[in-house]
């Protein structure tokens, strides 16, 4: 388990999850490395439009088409800032780029150009990211909280949020349903 490297993968997690943060939820991995692991969760939507979002942080909102959109919860680490999981990557402050497709964004620079002119053209904008330490991650792996496939962009940002985590499944073969809260090792 320790040269596993799930950048671009996502992480389903098992119905045994006893963290309320993560039950039920389906996290994009966009860092895997010695030193931990970073992501988002993308099918969790909050209370919170985008709209509502620019108004908070009193940046200029003109697409109208992005308005009711919904922000979600990326994770219990910094809920009190934004990230932006969008592609085309494009060219911003602070960010993180996933693969030659998909970025995550931290910076201002990113909503201003999205409140006025749309572009990225696909974006995911959560409060918070999921976060783990060097070894957490695989610790959870080994202890069977979550499951694991390469991640598919269709998914993330063509998809409703409830039909994201059944979809990350099917890319495994798996019923959700059919999962069983009990784990065994060989």
């Amino acid at each position: 388990m320790q040269n596993v490297n799930l950048t671009h993968h996502f992480l389903i997690a098992m119905p045994a999850m006893e963290d309320p943060d993560f039950t039920r939820s389906l996290v994009y991995v966009a860092e895997h490395n010695d030193e931990g692991a970073l992501g988002v969760v993308i099918n969790r939507p909050i209370d919170l439009t985008v709209e509502g979002l620019f108004e908070r942080v009193d940046i200029p909102f003109d697409i109208k088409s992005l308005a009711d959109e919904p922000i979600y919860f990326g994770g219990p680490v910094q809920t009190d800032r934004g990230f932006v999981l969008h592609r085309p990557i494009g060219e911003w402050q602070s960010s993180l780029k996933v693969n030659g497709d998909i970025a995550l964004t931290s910076s201002k620079d990113i909503l201003q150009a999205l409140g006025t002119s749309g572009d990225p053209s696909e974006v995911l904008i959560t409060l918070g990211y999921s976060g783990w330490g060097a070894g957490q991650l695989e610790e959870e792996l080994a202890q069977n909280a979550w499951l694991t496939v390469p991640a598919d962009a269709e998914i993330i940002f063509a998809l409703p949020p409830d039909e994201r985590l059944t979809a990350a499944m099917q890319l495994l073969g798996v019923d959700f349903t059919n999962l069983s809260d009990v784990a065994g090792h060989a």
